[in-house]
């Protein structure tokens, strides 16, 4: 049995799966924040008594009688001086008496409902970026500042003028230049044997004298390269199934341009439908397997609803990655932020501009988790001088790519008519989508600390899926879960084949098991991928050759 202790379930540890597709406009913040000064207003008392609270619990921090100490999880305050230097101990105290009091005026507001969480959110924003480690009281950057002779001041400030001027007034969260696309990343040996417009179709070359008969394509998602898949060799899912004899496919998208902005979710599906067919045809198989993740699980949804309509076999199984196909706002605390105009206005702007590109998204990816995603780098990178980590993850996450504005509009009509669940609310090339005929195994997984798809929220696929579903909950974050080998040496998953109840029941009963989800995924995916053949002796075939080697042109766009 797992203990929820194990596990970072609570929904409010995480934004909502739509929330970079909505973003925080400024309408929203600009609400809240005049919802706080209206209850100043109105409760002109209330914000006297915390006034008075605020300057007593100052004085007791001046006079040394506060006894408030770092939260030992919290790594901002890590340093010991935090706890040990008089002056850094009530710099901190002074801070979280304010925070604490912030808290509380709000609170006694009385708002309800998403009111409530809206306000609550905008003071958590403003009071963390208040927070002294933000500042070069910082005892870390005085230190660095001291036994380098000021010169990390002077880098910092040059790191500063340069994400001025070109990272969008961020800072950089990762050191790019040890990374080369092709050379040390994306590097496994394959071919490109099919492209349209919209993407590209990647065959890996196969590394086993046999293979299984059946192939799987891999759908990831539009908003980042799909190298995700194929990342550096020892995290990378390509090259592990590829080694177990597997032949891989993987779909690599065109970053779409303003010009692509009519770009839908149904001409992605019928993308789909013709890589599907290539395939089929270069490996002499009648079916194969899909495994898409996040926007990219979205999208196969879409994809195996059309063929469930037409009663296409083709697809033999479908693996869910990190995928929410029915986002919700109680989701968590940031859900709350999304609403109808905020929606709409999410809509108007990409569509104004053709793409949601993907700086925006960068942007407001790094808002939903400020204090890991921007502080942290504005610390290391302004007031420590340090370059930032070189890191294949972060490397890959900041080469994001654009959303059309249609298909932009698409997810947000998804979110909006819930079609999942209410199979026919939304049509998708003159069909229905009804994902409820999709009848077929299925393999889902989530990540304990995902803060982009909150594993309940993944959680809720079992249920939309009348086929035999397995769900396994992958010991991580979003990214992280999926990249996570065998060699790891802290992978570890979680699973419970009883799927009858909520996800606080499943994982009430759930097993935790001390391995990588990777190891679970092939024996399933064996069993379902038919008898094995001799390996091809080349990619590709006489209609569909070879056009150039993996990864392709469209990885650079």
């Amino acid at each position: 049995m797992v203990k929820k202790s194990e596990i970072a379930s609570t929904a409010s540890e995480s934004p909502s799966a739509l929330s970079p597709l909505v973003g925080i406009n400024q309408q929203d913040l600009m609400a809240a924040a005049g919802s706080i000064l209206s209850g100043a207003i109105r409760h002109p008392f209330t914000v006297m008594k915390h006034g008075g609270a605020l300057g007593r619990g100052m004085a007791d921090v001046l006079l040394g009688l506060d006894k408030k100490t770092p939260n030992p999880k919290d790594r901002r305050f890590a340093d010991p001086a935090w706890t040990g230097s008089p002056l850094h101990r009530r710099l901190f105290q002074a801070w979280e008496t304010l925070a604490d009091q912030a808290d509380a005026l709000v609170d006694d507001f009385g708002f309800e409902g998403s009111e409530k969480t809206r306000t609550q959110i905008v003071t958590r924003i403003f009071t963390d970026a208040l927070a002294p480690s933000n500042t070069l009281l910082n005892p870390a950057a005085l230190k660095q500042a001291i036994d380098t002779g000021g010169a990390s001041l002077l880098n910092g400030a040059s790191n500063l003028v340069s994400d001025v001027r070109t990272n969008g007034m961020l800072p950089r969260m990762v050191d790019t230049e040890p990374f080369k696309v092709g050379e040390n990343v994306a590097c496994t040996p394959g071919s490109v044997v099919y492209r349209t417009d919209m993407l590209e179709l990647i065959q890996y070359t196969p590394q086993t004298p046999k293979v299984y008969a059946r192939p799987l394509l891999f759908i990831p998602p539009q908003i980042n390269k799909f190298y995700v898949l194929d990342l550096s060799p020892e995290k990378s899912l390509v090259k592990y199934l590829v080694s177990q004899g597997h032949q891989i496919f993987v779909a690599s998208w065109r970053n779409p341009q303003p010009e692509h902005r009519d770009w839908g979710l149904g001409d992605y599906v019928t993308e789909l439908d013709q890589a599907v067919d290539a395939i089929l045809k270069i490996t002499k198989s009648d079916s194969l397997n899909v495994s898409g993740g996040c926007s990219g699980g979205i999208t196969q949804a879409a994809f195996l609803s059309h063929l469930a309509t037409k009663n296409d076999k083709r697809v033999n199984s479908a693996t869910f990655w990190v995928c929410v196909l029915d986002p919700q706002p109680d989701d968590s605390d940031l859900g709350s932020l999304i609403s109808p105009s905020s929606i709409e206005i999410a809509r108007n702007r990409s569509k104004s501009k053709g793409v949601l590109t993907g700086r925006d998204l960068s942007t407001i990816f790094a808002w939903l988790r400020p204090n890991d995603l921007i502080w942290n780098y504005v610390v290391n990178n302004y007031l420590m001088g340090r370059k930032p980590p070189a890191f294949d993850v972060l490397f890959w996450n900041q080469d994001s790519t654009n959303l059309s504005a249609q298909l932009h509009s698409d997810y947000l009509d998804l979110y909006i008519k819930r079609p999942f669940v209410n199979p026919g609310s939304m049509d998708l090339l003159d069909e229905p989508l009804d994902i409820s005929q999709v009848d077929m195994d299925a393999f889902i997984v989530a990540g304990t600390t995902d803060h982009i798809t909150p594993w309940k929220a993944c959680y809720r696929t079992t249920t939309m899926l009348p086929g035999n579903i397995e769900f396994v909950l992958s010991n991580s974050g979003h990214i992280q879960s999926i990249l996570n080998p065998p060699e790891n040496p802290k992978a570890k998953y979680f699973t419970n084949p009883d799927l009858s109840g909520d996800a606080d029941e499943w994982l009430e009963g759930a097993e935790a098991v001390n391995e990588s989800w990777w190891v679970r995924w092939l024996g399933w995916l064996n069993e379902r991928s038919g008898e094995q053949v001799p390996a091809p002796k080349k990619t590709g075939d006489r209609k569909y050759r070879v056009i150039e080697a993996a990864p392709g042109s469209y990885v650079f766009d």
